[in-house]
């Protein structure tokens, strides 16, 4: 018997990690058992084999570090953690099944970035974001939509993408219903319901619902425009407004509406447009209810009922109900001017003046009035048009009370309460309260 427990041990060592070594290692566990009170386990098996003794258990689990000697143990025993979180973020509550996943997301709230891009010193918080911003800089994306034959840094990240041209959104809202193509996507927008705001400005007490808009805002602090045109060197705050940006340089449009074939720079553009046609407008305004397109539109209307403007210009002052009314209106002091018309060369500040203005050359007229079927090169034409149909007068004076059909007739009208003459001569300097006039008056000069 003990020639043969030895046997045993010699075949258990030549075949330790093939797959017969799990039956050969219950023959052993099962002779030690019979063979316990006998000299062959104290003396001849301890001497060969102490490390069953000590009972080496290679399989950890990572909740409670609980050791196994089979694999298929260690399956068995993490089952009855499931639905069980054990790490909890004490920022915002938010718990985690295992601890590496917790420690990540802590250094997020600690600032932590130990992982930095060798070619421009932009850190990280993790290794794989790092890892998958360094492949930008050497163009390794070996990842492509098999759709359009865009190309990827990670696998997961053309899988997201592919959902854009297959229609799929597995990740649902379970507030409202609203389908996603990411779960961050989904995350990010139940937090609207939710009124979760994670991600505090470490300068100012804001408080943000997702990591890249909090980081964005930050760089409204600081100044910092990390992400450089790299067609005309202009910089931008995020990554993806720079991509927009090159756009315009590229020519490229490659999200298109699916309804009349027209073509945009990015997809939430094309989202928006497309709500033309289906007459969707699922942002509605707590104040009044009137609904909107898109967000930023409801986000500016709700401002006409709290006066309230946070953005003002760095040159002169005034103030603004959104930072892009803000940034448009320092190009007017900046004099800057990107959007150029293909067709006669003429300089716009921005790119509806400039599709404004290409609609000049083609005659086309996209917005029709949907009362008597007029149509229009621009769509604040329409809807000013069609508030004659309407009646509506949405813009009061808080002066006294006179309603206008349109938030810049309510402007001009206010100009003869407060006085203000925002239109200034560039020859003499003389200011008027009405462009028009200020244009007039500019004639005189020349």
């Amino acid at each position: 018997m003990k020639e043969t427990f030895l046997n045993l041990i010699s075949i258990g060592k030549k075949t330790k990690h093939a797959p017969i070594a799990y039956s050969v290692r219950e023959q052993l566990f099962l002779l030690i058992y019979k063979l316990k009170e006998s000299d062959v386990t104290r003396d001849t098996y301890g001497q060969n084999n102490e490390g069953i003794h000590k009972e080496v258990k290679p399989f950890v689990c990572k909740l409670c570090e609980e050791s196994f000697i089979d694999s298929n143990d260690l399956i068995n025993h993490e089952k009855s953690h499931i639905g069980e979180k054990r790490y909890i973020c004490r920022q915002h509550g938010k718990t985690f099944n295992y601890a590496k996943y917790f420690e990540n997301h802590e250094v997020i709230h600690k600032g932590e970035k130990p992982y930095a891009d060798k070619h421009f010193g932009k850190a990280f918080t993790q290794f794989s974001y790092h890892n998958s911003h360094e492949s930008s800089h050497i163009r390794q994306k070996p990842y492509a939509c098999k759709h359009c034959g865009k190309a990827f840094t990670s696998s997961t990240y053309r899988n997201i993408h592919e959902r854009i041209h297959t229609g799929e959104k597995p990740y649902v809202c379970k507030y409202c219903g609203k389908a996603f193509t990411s779960s961050a996507h989904r995350n990010i927008h139940e937090r609207i319901h939710s009124g979760e705001k994670p991600y505090p400005c470490r300068h100012c007490e804001k408080a943000f619902s997702d990591l890249s808009r909090r980081n964005r805002h930050e760089r409204s602090h600081t100044g910092e425009n990390p992400y450089a045109c790299r067609h005309c060197e202009k910089a931008f705050s995020d990554s993806s407004r720079r991509n927009r940006h090159e756009r315009i340089h590229t020519g490229e449009k490659p999200y298109t509406c699916k309804h009349c074939g027209k073509t945009f720079t990015n997809f939430t553009s094309c989202k928006v447009h497309e709500r033309i046609h289906t007459g969707e407008k699922p942002y509605a305004c707590k104040h009044c209810g009137k609904a909107f397109t898109c967000f930023s539109q409801m986000n500016v209307h709700e401002r006409v009922h709290s006066e309230e403007k946070p953005y003002a210009c760095q040159h002169c002052g005034k103030t603004f109900k959104t930072t892009a009314c803000r940034n448009l209106h320092e190009k007017i002091h900046t004099g800057e001017k990107d959007f150029v018309c293909k067709t006669c060369g003429k300089l716009f500040i921005q790119s509806s003046d400039l599709k404004k203005h290409e609609r000049v050359h083609s005659k086309d007229k996209p917005y029709t009035c949907k009362h008597c079927r007029k149509a229009f090169s621009d769509s604040s034409s329409c809807c000013r048009h069609e508030s004659l149909h309407s009646g509506e007068k949405p813009y009061a004076c808080k002066h006294c009370g006179k309603a206008f059909t349109h938030s810049s007739n309510l402007k001009s009208h206010e100009m003869i309460y407060t006085g203000a003459k925002p239109f200034a001569c560039k020859h003499c300097g003389k200011t008027f309260t009405y462009s028009s006039v200020l244009k007039r008056h500019e004639q005189s000069h020349t």
